[in-house]
This record gives structure tokens, C-alpha cells and sequence, in this order.
């Protein structure tokens, strides 16, 4: 199994030294965190919001949820979860359940959860349910350039 091509391309374009590191196949991102003996708090997720304006990939910690209140007030917009349908059309490379959060990757505007900024280390999908990415914190804020920082979320 590799990563996407988009996800790779993305990671050579910025210069980002990454670890691939595989793990069983699981479900969702906190399990993934789990299955691959990283701490849940440092596993970026990608939640893919919409509106008539367009999509938004909102960037928290494994361990939490999206605060939709806080992202309404932040943008003054009144965003929802994308579909199924609509995240297999964004992410044409991914699994579907798997999307990795970097957005510039698939011409998609982000927001960075305020509590991943600092870390040491940060963990993300790679695109399927089998591989996570590692990168330290440091460049995954490189990946998240120009990316708007907030508090968009509360622990599950």
C-alpha cells in the first residue's frame, strides 16, 4: 500500500521529511491512533465541512470534535459535515473515512485546531486505512503555511 500521489507530491513540494508508519486496518482515526501505539492527541484528522461557498477541512486532534459553534462565528459561515459522496469526488485518491488534513494538497482551504500548534510530533491518515504519516510538529505547521489557527474544537 502507498500513500496518495496528491499527499506525496504535496510533502516533496514543501520539502517535509515524513515517516510512513503502517498499522492494521482500522476504522476511523482514533482507533488508527491506538493501533499504531501514537498518542491520540497528536494524530491530526481531517473533518471536511460544507456550504454554498464551498468545502473546508477543519484540522483537529483524533481525540476531538469539531466545534461547528466556534467555526460559524470564526468564519461567519453556516457550515456542515460534506457527504460521502462529496468527500470521494475531494479526495479521489483516498479511501473513503481515510482523508489526510492537508488541504493545500487538494486545493482545499483549512483551519488548524489551536491545540496542534506546539507539538513535538504529528501523526495524520495517509489515505487509507493502513499507514499513518509522521512528521514533527514543527514542519507539519510548514504544511499548514498561511493556514488560519483557532479553537475549533472540544475533547470527545
Amino acid at each position: 500500500m502507498t500513500i496518495p500521489q496528491s499527499v506525496q507530491n504535496y510533502l516533496n513540494l514543501v520539502g517535509v521529511p515524513y515517516e510512513v508508519i503502517k498499522h492494521a486496518h482500522t476504522a476511523d482515526s482514533a482507533h488508527s491512533a491506538q493501533t499504531a501505539h501514537v498518542p491520540g492527541d497528536r494524530l491530526a484528522k481531517g473533518t471536511v465541512l460544507s456550504d454554498e461557498q464551498g468545502y473546508l477541512i477543519a484540522v483537529v486532534p483524533s481525540t476531538h470534535r469539531v466545534d461547528l459553534g466556534a467555526l460559524h462565528r470564526h468564519f461567519n459561515r453556516p457550515l456542515g459535515l460534506a457527504t460521502e459522496r462529496e468527500l470521494a469526488g475531494l479526495f479521489p485518491d483516498c479511501e473513503p473515512g481515510a482523508i489526510p488534513p492537508l488541504g493545500a494538497a487538494y486545493g482545499l482551504d483549512t483551519i488548524l485546531d489551536q491545540s496542534l500548534v506546539g507539538a513535538r510530533d504529528i501523526y495524520f491518515e495517509a489515505g487509507n486505512h493502513r499507514e499513518l504519516v509522521h512528521v514533527s510538529g514543527s514542519d507539519f505547521l510548514r504544511l499548514m503555511a498561511d493556514t488560519p489557527r483557532a479553537k475549533i474544537s472540544h475533547h470527545a
